[in-house]
């Protein structure tokens, strides 16, 4: 017995021994790839030594002596810190994610080459100026030469991923990064997806209820009052409230994303030092690592330094030695969907105004992992790529003998979009920044952009000119072969809306309504707000004079002027004072979470139980009210709309009739829905938290993911890869982080401030900023999520233009040495 004991204890001993050497083995050649930040190299393509300094914070700070090897070294440090999250970007672009991935890719590579992004970004190109041409040329050199490295030295094939994948990385090139700019704007824009809903909600609905779910779809008030499937002679192949959702969780990661973003400015006369002040936290999904990268470039014009992203040579938001910028997504109706009626005598023919017309079409190979190669046949009408009916539910939409083809602004060939951020990033005053603004074309973004003297708002990007004849009025789907309903072209820049010399000294925009202009004119026939601008108008007007630290408080601001609307008007039925209730029933835990909702300011705080206890009943509210009447078409609604609750509650338009449960015999009021809504929401709680009511915490429930998009999803790999907060803040407050909405984590952000940054122009070597997560995309890198835990604080770094002080406080420098 004692020698089988000895013998088990050493095989203990070496199997132990072997998983830790194999342990270390592991680690050793996954961290192989973490960047040397204090090194230098010998690279082709630069006239004189570069200079990449890391600050404590991981910023690379690039000093050349030519504007052409600064963009150089910025596609070298992107490349060390992201090259695995840069590929996939522009392999999304290209449609080629299936050949790493297989088939469980194929759709959305179906829909990218089917819009054709790849190809129209390769002749953007040359529409670029040439200095843009010459920093994108420079840029992806850069990225080349890391590329050069990996291959000839042991680093790790440049990231872990690539071990896992065993993808290849090709050359970088110019068009990548203006392809990556088009993959943002669809990303951006849901246009598309508002249509297909509308078109489906008028199958359904009347149009006074359509009305309360989209009060906003024009600026005129007015509103489309037929059914898509009226205009044509035959019904559509699906049932449009029963349509399901195609592919949409394939592309959920590409599509409808737009979220929330803040910006705003105050004036030098608003301001504690005299300088303006601006502030900005655009709202993208969360992932891991975060989408924005940060970076400084010193060029012959100035500094600059704020948020990139990966791919891109272009400081999108953040400032320079003369200018302030931050950017919000405009919500320009930039999307139009037209039912083009095919030629039953040749498939390859549609309606035109003047005929049958031939389509354009080419086949398109993609090639798929573990998989015979898959062909594509491309087809364009006069209007726009053809897109199939499994994508975005168009089949619900479209009647047989029909196909969908889409119009939008960002399939423009000689797009000059990356022009005009480089153009933003040299200007010196407002007036340069907005004349640099001109060549944007999607997605479309509200700027808001200050020098020391002055502020102004201008949204920038392509707005479509339609006629004031169309029928649709692009709320719906379009008859293609209606002149009246076609694109004019694009309005003239100068009629954009825009705000200079503002009387109370503050620019601001939170996706909310930018101008009241009427259709044709009209910028957008929904919002993206209407809740946080109330918010924000009243800390701007809190103050006559406002500081850093005050725009800093604006932007981790949790009060949500929603829960303070809503909760008298839901609950004033039900809380009557000195109630009794026997403990332990449900009329007594109602009354406490009353109670506690009664003494409650409306602030979102993770460390809180009222934001629990009103979010989950708002949500069972708002599914109560329209799960009876839209059935699956619900689902498109997934988050409560304190507008339309607000209506319903009000009785506006006889909008109360949501209170009614159609699917039963008796007539609900109001009150009663209010009633067995908060029940629900109790009775969820009960079951998935323990404790009293008193003990509950915001932050347990409501927690910004953020997910690698490619291990993230693997159970054992999560816990390396992705990075999960508490979180304050909800849906309707300037601390936005929009919820998922569904599922047994209802109230999971997954879409927030990944960038963070305000800029003091009186003293800018005080202006701050910060991501969601680190610099480095390696998980093993101490730079993997050190800004995220500042992030999840509400702390920021200083984003200095002063090379000594980028210097001083240095993890390396990083230099570049011509070859030869």
């Amino acid at each position: 017995m004692v020698l089988l004991l000895g013998w088990l204890a050493r095989i203990a001993f070496w199997l132990l021994a072997f998983a830790l050497s194999l342990s270390l083995c592991v680690w050793w050649v996954l961290s192989s790839s973490i960047p040397d930040y204090s090194e230098a190299l010998k690279v082709a393509g630069i006239s004189a030594p570069v200079e990449i300094v890391r600050d404590g914070a991981g910023v690379p700070h690039v000093f050349a002596q030519t504007d052409e090897d600064v963009f150089f070294g910025l596609g070298i440090a992107q490349a060390q810190d992201r090259l695995w999250q840069m590929t996939m970007l522009r392999r999304t672009a290209q449609g080629r994610l299936s050949e790493i991935f297989g088939s469980r890719t194929l759709p959305v590579d179906e829909l990218m080459r089917r819009l054709d992004i790849h190809a129209l970004a390769v002749a953007s190109v040359e529409a670029q100026d040439a200095w843009t041409r010459r920093a994108l040329e420079a840029y992806a050199a850069g990225v080349n030469a890391w590329l050069v490295q990996v291959g000839a030295g042991a680093r790790g094939r440049g990231a872990p991923e690539f071990w896992l994948f065993g993808a290849g990385v090709e050359p970088w090139r110019p068009s990548d990064s203006i392809a990556i700019g088009k993959l943002m704007a669809l990303r951006l824009t849901g246009h598309l997806r508002d249509e297909v809903l509308r078109a489906r909600l008028a199958a359904v609905l009347p149009e006074a209820r359509r009305r309360d779910l989209f009060p906003d779809m024009t600026d005129d008030g007015k509103t489309a009052a037929f059914n898509v499937p009226a205009l044509f002679d035959a019904p559509t192949t699906r049932n449009a409230a029963a349509a399901g959702s195609g592919i949409r969780h394939s592309l959920a990661a590409l599509h409808g994303a737009e979220g929330a973003s803040n910006a705003w400015a105050a004036a030098p006369h608003r301001s504690a030092a005299g300088a303006t002040l601006l502030a900005n936290d655009p709202h993208l999904e969360l992932t891991a690592p975060s989408i924005w990268h940060l970076a400084r470039l010193e060029l012959a014009s100035g500094g600059v330094i704020g948020g990139t992203i990966p791919g891109m040579p272009v400081v999108l938001t953040g400032r320079s030695d003369h200018v302030a910028w931050g950017l919000t997504h405009a919500y320009a109706d930039d999307q139009d969907i037209f039912l083009e009626k095919l030629n039953p005598e040749d498939p390859e023919e549609v309606l035109a105004p003047d005929g049958w017309k031939r389509l354009e079409s080419r086949d398109a190979v993609i090639e798929v992992k573990d998989s015979a190669p898959v062909t594509v046949t491309l087809r364009w009408s006069d209007n726009g790529p053809l897109l199939p009916g499994s994508v975005f539910d168009l089949e619900s939409v479209v009647p047989p003998g029909h196909v969908a083809a889409l119009a939008w602004t960002a399939l423009d060939a000689a797009d000059t979009s990356a022009q005009a951020m480089t153009r933003l990033m040299r200007a010196r005053n407002v007036d340069e920044a907005l004349a640099a603004g001109e060549g944007f074309v999607a997605p479309a973004q509200n700027l808001v952009v200050a020098d020391p003297r002055e502020i102004a708002l201008k949204v920038i990007g392509a707005i479509p000119r339609r006629s004031a004849r169309s029928g649709t009025r692009g709320q719906i789907p379009t008859p293609g072969w209606q002149p009246e309903g076609r694109w004019l072209g694009i309005l003239p820049y100068a009629t954009n809306p825009e705000v200079r010399h503002p009387s109370d000294g503050i620019v601001a925009s939170t996706k909310n309504r930018t101008t009241g202009r009427a259709f044709p004119l009209h910028v957008s026939h929904r919002w993206g707000d209407t809740q946080r601008v109330r918010r924000l108008r009243r800390l701007m007007e809190s103050r006559k004079v406002h500081t850093r630290e005050s725009f800093v408080d604006a932007q981790l601001d949790a009060v949500s002027v929603a829960a303070r609307t809503l909760l008298p008007l839901v609950g004033r039925d039900l809380r009557v004072a000195g109630e009794a209730a026997e403990r332990g029933t449900t009329g007594r835990l109602r009354r406490d979470a009353l109670d506690l909702l009664a003494g409650w300011n409306g602030e979102m705080s993770e460390h809180a139980p009222e934001p629990l206890i009103y979010a989950a009943w708002m949500q069972r509210l708002h599914g109560r009210l329209v799960r009876d009447e839209l059935g699956p078409l619900a689902d498109g609604f997934p988050n409560p709309r304190p507008i339309f609750i607000e209506r319903v509650f009000r009785n506006v338009e006889g909008a109360g009739a949501w209170c009614d449960d159609v699917q039963t015999e008796g007539l609900e009021t109001c009150s009663e829905i209010a009633r067995l809504s908060l029940e629900d929401a109790l009775l969820w709680i009960r079951e998935t938290r323990e404790g009293p009511l008193e003990s509950l915490r915001w932050g347990d429930a409501h927690q910004a993911v953020h997910r690698h998009p490619v291990l993230g999803e693997n159970r054992w790999l999560a816990r390396f890869v992705n990075i999960r907060h508490p979180s304050s803040g909800g849906d309707h407050t300037l601390l936005r982080a929009r919820t998922v909405g569904a599922g047994p984590e209802p109230f999971l952000s997954e879409n927030g401030a990944g960038y963070r940054g305000v800029y003091d122009l009186s003293d800018p070597e005080s202006s701050v900023f910060v991501i969601s997560t680190g610099q480095s995309g390696h998980p093993l890198s101490p730079h993997y999520e050190d800004l995220g835990k500042l992030w999840r604080r509400g702390e920021y770094v200083p984003m200095t233009l002063n090379p000594n002080l980028a210097r001083i406080g240095s993890v390396g420098t990083t230099w570049l040495l011509p070859e030869k």
